[in-house]
């Protein structure tokens, strides 16, 4: 194992993973790309809506097929999606329980994926914004079962706000390993949820870190801390959020920044530094 990945319940993890969001027709590309620059995590989901999981399965294949990746150098970690997530282009039939549709669409990410099992099944974020619903419930005891059946081997939640992530981690059979949340430095970058996860054991991925922090871009201490260690603030984002034990994701679509993304694993930060950017929006 290298600084540059992780274990996680005995599976081993890349500490940076590309996202596949919002790709549509260049997702097959793209993720080709990142593959081809060195990512070898990939995070996706069964939702149409937002992602274009089967083109992520054609890259997968098209990689391996080249010699650029073995099945077994990749984590591929992809999403199970409520109805109101998604968009006419369903992976599952909307009037089954909900225990149903979580396993119509796993078997649906296996087929567009190419996989026999997946690396990390996420629920995609629960119906409600406060509390967890019945189908809530429903959806994760499900995901469990294909956890417990060995087709998944790690569970994640997505988009969830702490009373959740404690109500989920007090009665589940099998408490989530990730924790996955768009990320703002103006509410401290997720601090009590990445404590949370700190305390109990979970691995914390954030997402959005460039896009949902502009302001952070203008400050001068960023910009300080950045030409400091001769790197972009982009860069000095990324290992921040390394350094604070985040799996940041990128989903840049640039190769140049993509291998900018994973050179962060050459420096670090000071813990000044990291205090600096840890508060760097909330003074």
């Amino acid at each position: 194992m290298s600084d540059r990945t992780t274990t996680v319940d005995g599976v081993t993890v890349p500490r940076f993973l590309y996202g596949t969001a919002w790709k549509e027709e260049d997702t097959q590309r793209l993720t080709e790309l990142a593959l081809e620059q060195g990512f070898r995590g990939i995070d996706t989901a069964n939702q149409r809506r937002h992602y274009h999981e089967a083109a992520v399965g054609q890259a997968i294949r098209a990689s391996i097929d080249r010699g650029t990746v073995t099945r077994d150098d990749l984590f591929v970690q992809t999403k199970f999606t409520f109805r109101a997530g998604q968009d006419h282009r369903l992976p599952y039939d909307p009037a089954e329980p909900i225990g149903v549709q979580v396993n119509q669409s796993f078997e649906s990410s296996l087929e567009h994926l190419g996989l026999k099992a997946i690396d990390s099944y996420v629920l995609h974020g629960p119906t409600r914004s406060v509390g967890l619903a019945a189908v809530d419930w429903e959806a994760w005891r499900a995901m469990e079962a294909i956890h417990e059946n060995g087709r998944t081997r790690l569970l994640g939640v997505s988009n969830v706000g702490l009373d959740q992530l404690q109500m989920l981690c007090n009665e589940a059979r099998v408490r989530p390993h990730f924790v996955q949340n768009r990320c703002f430095a103006l509410q401290g970058w997720d601090r009590d949820v990445r404590r949370f996860c700190t305390d109990n054991g979970i691995v914390y991925q954030g997402f959005s870190l460039l896009t949902a922090n502009r302001p952070a871009f203008s400050r001068p201490e960023l910009a300080e801390i950045a030409n400091r260690h001769g790197r972009t603030a982009s860069q000095t984002i990324f290992r921040f959020a390394l350094d604070v034990g985040m799996i940041p994701l990128t989903g840049t679509t640039s190769a140049e920044h993509m291998r900018e993304d994973l050179d962060v694993f050459s420096f670090g930060l000071t813990a000044d530094e990291v205090a600096q950017i840890e508060n760097i929006l909330t003074r």
